[in-house]
């Protein structure tokens, strides 16, 4: 049995949960635009464990959401996540935030847009097939009404985040344009299976050295 932490901080959405094989046995999150991370988080593990009566010394591996998303909400879960690796000679997974995005909807035919808000009319992206492969890694980008144009020809473009309203208003052609009727944040609920499957691959990252991918400098507000 193997059981993992899932930590995903990258935006509003501060999401904790704690699987067994993959499969979600508790979750804690909160969505606060204030970002209350810092206060909430390590909170949140406490409940996940109590919750499923489950010691740290039990746990077989810690995984976190490394981006994109917000500087500092990334900063937070890296950090917590690091610390009880050290703490207890754990092993790090690091999944991608806009992939745990696209994993909150199915399609069968088309093509999966994760779009976070990025500030202005930017936004963190990546393209995902129906089989949750990458057809594009993630970038940081300036949505106009060019935007993903040459796909809208030939695909049913489905888009998730937080960023879709800016899609919404600047695109233009948008007959192939499907939209989730509501923002979506990534949740730590989306990599449970995908920590597994990391886990047992041995994908592990180095802890010393590794860094969320923020995709763009800090720019302060």
């Amino acid at each position: 049995m193997s059981y993992i932490l899932n930590i995903e901080s990258s935006t509003t959405n501060c999401s904790i949960s704690l699987a067994l094989d993959g499969k979600v046995i508790a979750i804690k999150e909160k969505n606060d635009e204030s970002y209350s991370h810092s206060t909430e988080l390590h909170s949140f593990i406490d409940e996940v464990l109590k919750e499923s009566k489950v010691s740290n010394k039990e746990l077989s591996a810690i995984a976190v959401s490394k981006g994109p998303g917000s500087y500092t909400g990334l900063r937070i879960g890296v950090a917590a996540a690091k610390g009880i690796c050290y703490a207890l000679d754990l092993p790090l997974i690091s999944v991608s935030t806009l992939l745990i995005l696209a994993k909150q909807i199915k399609i069968d035919n088309g093509l999966i847009i994760s779009v976070i808000d990025a500030r202005r009319d930017e936004v963190y992206s990546a393209i995902f097939d129906s089989s949750y492969n990458f057809v594009r890694k993630s970038l940081p980008e300036i949505i106009n009404k060019d935007s993903f144009q040459e796909l809208i020809l030939t695909n049913k473009l489905f888009f998730i985040g937080n960023g879709q309203e800016k899609c919404m208003r600047l695109i233009e052609n948008d007959s192939n344009l499907i939209f989730s009727s509501n923002d979506t944040f990534p949740s730590s609920k989306e990599m449970a299976a995908l920590s597994f499957e990391k886990f047992k691959n041995s994908k592990f990252e180095d802890i010393a050295y590794f860094e969320p991918d923020y995709l763009k400098n800090f720019i302060p507000s």
